[in-house]
């Protein structure tokens, strides 16, 4: 029943929607299964419809597919397929490419058509290329749905967590994994089901009806997704037909030390086909907006996390893996090329060249790159005792070095309050005041700061514990006015970035950056001002890391008139002390910081201030600040 043509191209890596082809799909008759296992000597399908009894398939000549209908069966029923290998071995396995799945501990794949939702979202996704264009802001909350609150199942997230996000201004949601999974305390990293929604919180239908629901708020939903590695589990796609077929045969190719799993063969087409596929399905079919891609790094590089002799090089003598090279061009090709507007973001740590650069000039061709540098260096610098922060003010500035050589996305993520580093509040020096007022000032530098930016679940909060997949977050300290307060700026950063083009529009560009003081290292102080295009519009920020109020504090001033001051982290409102600059301040002639004029400010202790720029006068319209970055 599955045309030649499907299978020559199945076969060469160039079948872009293999969930159509392979799999279980409802006919007229019953229920034709496929499935790829070109070294098994016998495969047939178990099921519900002939009483777990062995119905054999038939082989499509050396494609390595097998096929059948099965005439009894239908939409919801149970199923695996029955290989028999090269050495007579019996192996039950779920279908690579089934819908859905049984919730575990159970593994079936069951019979599952992907039709019957009403999508609402047509212009939306039509839309999808505007609003996430490199100038558009994207300010984004990170979810697990699993204990964003507990016992909730899709649909009740379609009503509580799309309202939820929305009241608090982000522009996205990004989820992690949703694919099926077996093991929870992977929070969904370990992957059976690369075309199966996990059945934990509902069916594939429920799944598109959240996703459905926030386009209907105005909110992009992006997805993680894990092409680097694959669990072991015996149902899953480890040694799938009795050969190493979607992993590598030599474990120095083909082993994940760091989690025990199992790297895809990318330089095998089929395999590259079966993940491009996978990719394009959960934009196709549940109208995903773009894919967080996992664990990049560890994709590129032959040497990951091995020692000497772990680890082959490349035909070229080289650390790089070039067959997930290409396979990344690829990918990023193909969203590119067939579902437009859709993004492409890379969780990458290293300093691989051209990871967001066009496939065209030699680069990987992502839309973002994690900026994990970033991540790092600024919480390493807000752990600090103020006292001692001069002496790592460095953490703070070097970001700006390389800020603009790649698109970057900065992230405080899910990875950076588990295992024993503590929730963001948590890990801020101090009483519980200046815990709470060093944690706004990170939302406000992360906010301030070029580049898109991620917030993983209970940091707009201050939730104390750090994460646990098993328990949903400590809804209860709302009822405390500090955290309240936390939650009211975070909403209010969102809303800022949203509203000032000067903090999206030129996130990629070093034009739209201009430092007014770097290097007042003693008191640790930073300023600079965020410029839109053609510097039409600006904000000046300026940072006290320290709990001294700073008054009569010079900072230079790009342009004469008066700066408001349109957000301040120690407003009494967000749980601060209420010093401020009384709404804002006109600009004096007196020249500061290699600028014509200067504010003379009051710092509030461990806070950001933040000021409009007056426009330009008319004979300096495009005029600014000096622009070094």
């Amino acid at each position: 029943m599955i045309p030649e043509d499907d299978l020559y191209l199945f076969n060469n890596g160039k079948l872009k929607r293999a969930w159509r082809t392979l799999g279980a799909h409802v006919v007229e008759g019953g229920v034709r299964f496929a499935v790829w296992a070109p070294n098994a000597r016998r495969v047939s399908v178990v099921g519900d419809f002939n009483g777990w009894h062995p119905q054999r398939l038939d082989p499509r000549g050396t494609t390595g597919v097998w096929e059948g209908v099965a005439r009894h069966a239908k939409k919801g029923d149970h199923y695996k397929f029955e290989l028999v290998d090269y050495e007579g071995k019996k192996r039950e396995k779920s279908d690579p490419f089934g819908f859905r799945m049984e919730v575990r501990p159970k593994t079936a794949s069951l019979v599952w058509p992907l039709e019957g939702h009403p999508w609402r979202d047509g212009e939306w996704v039509r839309e999808r290329g505007r609003t996430q264009r490199a100038d558009a802001p994207m300010r984004i909350y990170e979810v697990h749905l699993g204990s964003w609150r507990k016992g909730r199942t899709y649909r009740d997230l379609a009503r509580e967590l799309v309202s939820y996000v929305k009241d608090l201004g982000f522009t996205h949601v990004e989820m992690m994994p949703v694919m099926e999974h077996p093991y929870d305390a992977s929070w969904g990293y370990q992957v059976c089901g690369y075309y199966a929604a996990t059945s934990r919180w509902g069916t594939p239908q429920d799944l598109m009806e959240l996703v459905d629901a926030f386009h209907e708020a105005g909110i992009g939903v992006l997805v993680d997704w894990v092409p680097a590695h694959f669990p072991k589990d015996e149902h899953g796609l480890a040694a799938f037909d009795g050969t190493r077929l979607f992993e590598h045969e030599d474990p120095r190719l083909g082993l994940h030390k760091d989690w025990d799993t199992l790297i895809f063969n990318y330089g095998r087409p089929e395999v590259r086909n079966f993940l491009c596929s996978s990719a394009l399905f959960w934009l196709e079919e549940f109208h995903f907006d773009g894919l967080r891609v996992d664990a990049v790094a560890s994709m590129l590089y032959r040497d990951y996390s091995r020692e000497e002799g772990e680890w082959i090089p490349n035909e070229q003598g080289g650390r790089d893996d070039l067959d997930a090279i290409a396979f990344l061009r690829e990918l990023t090709d193909l969203v590119h090329e067939e579902a437009p507007g859709a993004i492409v973001v890379a969780e990458e740590s290293t300093a691989f060249p051209g990871v967001t650069s066009s496939t065209k000039t030699g680069g990987l061709g992502f839309d973002l790159k994690w900026n994990m540098g970033w991540m790092h260096d600024s919480l390493a610098f807000l752990e600090k005792d103020p006292l001692y922060r001069k002496f790592h003010h460095h953490r703070l500035t070097f970001a700006l070095y390389y800020a603009f050589h790649e698109k970057y996305l900065l992230p405080l993520s899910h990875d950076e309050v588990v295992h024993l580093k503590r929730s963001l509040l948590d890990k801020m020096p101090g009483d519980g005041w200046r815990k709470h007022a060093n944690l706004r000032l990170l939302h406000a530098w992360q906010a301030a700061h070029p580049g898109k930016s991620l917030l993983f679940m209970g940091g707009e909060i201050g939730q104390w514990k750090e994460w646990d997949h098993d328990a949903e977050l400590e809804w209860a300290v709302l009822g405390d006015g500090k955290h309240r307060g936390l939650s009211l700026l975070v909403g209010d950063l969102n809303r800022l970035v949203r509203e000032r083009k000067a903090l999206h529009e030129m996130d990629e560009d070093w034009r739209g950056f201009s430092w007014i003081d770097f290097s007042d290292v003693d008191q640790s102080v930073v300023s600079f001002v965020r410029w839109s295009r053609e510097k039409a519009e600006g904000v000046l920020w300026a940072f006290n890391f320290t709990p001294e109020v700073r008054k009569g504090y010079r900072v230079g001033a790009p342009r004469p008139g008066r700066y408001d001051e349109i957000l301040n982290t120690d407003a009494l409102c967000y749980g601060g002390s209420g010093i401020g600059n009384m709404g804002g301040l006109e600009a004096t002639d007196v020249e500061a910081h290699g600028q014509p004029r200067s504010l003379v400010l009051t710092l509030p202790p461990l806070a950001a201030v933040a000021f409009s720029v007056p426009p330009a006068p008319p004979d300096q319209a495009g005029a600014g600040a000096a622009t070094g970055a």
